[in-house]
């Protein structure tokens, strides 16, 4: 595979990996923008206006933008998160320019106001299923408490109210100020044609008007606590943990990532034999996050309401444990197999390459193959992942508990 990179005079970066043998291609566009850039008036506005984009352009209706991504067989979609928002299709390589001039034109999209007031009453009820759904909203709420009013604890999707105040004219303006060529990249893998790819791109985003799009780096100021949000209805307890990790440029990242794996690792980890192989929960698990300038490692466990109080002890138990006792050699080998062959695995899919280039671009870093990214996760050692471990110690947190048991107290 070759990685090739470009730029065009307006700012707009282009990324390639291209191998010949393929037989697909991914694009996407990835734009530096989301919930942390929004101020609270117009919270949501980043995932509104991404179901918007593909309402429409000045040269297609909604209709005409769905009509001609069926006829290219294409699989395509789109997401928005904390830190990006991501337009993405999959197709066969022969409509590598007909799909890159309709992303590129759904890029720029007519925001009509007639859409807007019709997609904002889908939102809203988005929203709202989503609030009835378990854990209830409890990862939005657990990221609040503990980023307070840094914009990493505003909802991806919104509140109810703040989108259904948003005004057109705010999403227009939110538009004006973040989606600048010089805050987007289009990402291609698989069976990619790079000299047309740039010609394309040049053809269909070159007469985008460059302007500043920068993005304040604030770390947060951290909370800590216990809150307990009681919900009668609920079946099952559940209780998230949020404690500080690594930022995205933070080198000790790569060792975490192993130690909190071998923690929390959805399949033959320590919380899995502690709590799921035992029937104290019906799931238990820990993941590492970063982002620009903050990192968070997240905890959980769903359990019968019952053992709900027992269970929170227990593990404060085990992350004390973790956190004295550290991992073994032979931990830590199983779970540098396990990441090198869940890198390489991945690997084989062409989208998943995009995502790659993609996410590297969104947190500034320079491209790094799959072999190098193995080799990173192969050379860490014992060492350096117990003192991760020691550096970012979990018992200090914050714990969000949502369920029938309002009686539960933090330990």
């Amino acid at each position: 595979m070759k990685y090739q990179q470009h730029q065009l005079d307006n700012g707009l970066t282009i990324l390639a990996e291209s191998n010949p043998a393929a037989y697909s291609t991914a694009f996407g566009f990835f734009v530096r923008t989301g919930a942390r850039d929004e101020s609270k008036e117009i919270g949501g506005v980043s995932h509104f206006l991404e179901h918007m984009v593909f309402k429409g352009t000045p040269n297609r209706t909604a209709d005409q933008v769905n009509l001609q991504l069926d006829e290219m067989g294409s699989a395509s979609n789109a997401r928005t998160g904390e830190e990006s928002t991501i337009y993405h299709s999959a197709v066969l390589p022969e409509f590598q320019t007909p799909m890159v001039e309709l992303l590129s034109d759904i890029m720029r999209p007519s925001l009509r106001d007639s859409d807007f007031e019709t997609e904002k009453q889908v939102i809203i009820e988005e929203i709202m299923m989503y609030q009835d759904q378990p854990p209830y909203g409890g990862y939005e709420k657990s990221m609040e408490l503990f980023f307070g009013s840094h914009g990493l604890g505003q909802s991806v999707l919104g509140t109810a109210e703040s989108v259904g105040n948003l005004t057109a004219e705010q999403m227009k303006e939110y538009f004006k100020v973040r989606y600048s060529p010089s805050n987007i990249a289009l990402a291609a893998s698989g069976c990619v044609d790079f000299d047309q790819l740039v010609g394309d791109a040049e053809s269909f985003c070159g007469q985008w008007d460059n302007f500043s799009a920068n993005r304040e780096k604030v770390t947060a100021n951290y909370h800590f606590g216990f809150e307990n949000l009681h919900k009668p209805n609920s079946h099952q307890q559940y209780i998230l943990q949020l404690a500080p990790g690594p930022d995205c440029d933070d080198l000790r990242r790569f060792a975490l990532r192993i130690g909190i794996s071998i923690l929390g690792d959805e399949g033959g980890s320590r919380l899995y034999w502690k709590f799921l192989d035992s029937g104290l929960a019906e799931s238990a698990g820990a993941g590492s996050y970063e982002y620009l300038d903050n990192g968070v490692i997240m905890n959980y466990v769903c359990c019968a309401p019952e053992q709900a109080q027992s269970n929170l002890k227990f593990l404060k138990d085990t992350q004390i444990e973790f956190q004295e006792k550290g991992v073994t050699e032979r931990e830590l080998e199983m779970a540098k197999q396990k990441f090198a062959s869940q890198i390489v695995l991945a690997s084989e899919k062409t989208e998943n390459r995009m995502f790659s280039m993609g996410s590297q671009w969104l947190a500034g870093q320079e491209f790094k193959t799959v072999q190098e990214i193995a080799e990173i996760y192969q050379n860490v050692t014992l060492d350096e992942v117990n003192q991760a471990i020691k550096d970012f110690p979990l018992e200090k947190n914050m714990t969000l508990s949502i369920g029938p048991d309002e009686s539960l107290q933090p330990v």
